[in-house]
């Protein structure tokens, strides 16, 4: 489990297709105190750590499978990319975001970017089969990222990015055709899935 409050971005230095795609992933996190194993969020998406170093800096692999590739923006990662990072959320931690499991629905698309004071003002078009799950004020993670939804409009939903979401995550780089992994609130999947039984 995940809270969506990204704590480091990380950078893609290498890609092996080996089977499933092994990825490696530079980080200023200290992988002494990373098991393999372990689950990060890399951009929204759970892997899991199959292996570490510090040299040259900080890094961790991960195996991804072909269903996440599908399924994901992975397909787009070069060397060079930078992505949101998050470590696996302990109990006792600060829940600041929402409930984030890792388990990407599907992949938005940047339909409009523009600058709205000193902040960001996104739209975003989600795949038709989840526009139902995204509510105004309700929540989405974005790339790992937990964020409120300012307003929707059929499959379109606005964000607003604040300067220090900008920064302190990959947002400060979103371009328009932007391809972006979206996790729907998991209360609105669960009320949705109710309301079948009605």
């Amino acid at each position: 489990m995940f809270t969506g409050i990204v704590t480091d971005i990380g950078e893609v230095l290498d890609l092996k297709q080996q089977g499933d795609l092994r990825v490696r992933i530079g980080t200023t996190y200290d992988v002494d105190g990373i098991d393999i194993g372990a689950s990060i969020a890399c951009d929204g998406v759970c892997l899991t750590v199959i292996a570490l170093g510090r040299t040259p800096g900080n890094w961790f692999d991960v195996q991804v499978s072909a269903e996440s590739v599908s399924k994901t923006n992975l397909s787009s990662w070069v060397p060079g990319t930078r992505i949101n990072l998050e470590r696996a959320l302990k109990v006792g931690d600060e829940l600041g975001g929402h409930i984030v499991s890792g388990h990407v629905d599907g992949v938005a698309k940047v339909v409009a970017v523009r600058p709205e004071g000193d902040s960001l003002r996104v739209t975003f078009r989600a795949p038709t089969p989840l526009a139902k799950f995204i509510a105004s004020k309700g929540s989405v993670a974005l790339n790992g990222t937990s964020l409120t939804v300012n307003e929707v409009d059929g499959a379109d939903f606005g964000i607003n990015f604040i300067p220090h979401t900008q920064t302190a995550t990959t947002w400060g780089g979103v371009a328009l055709g932007d391809d972006v992994n979206l996790e729907v609130d998991t209360m609105a999947r669960y009320v949705a899935r109710l309301r079948e039984w009605e």
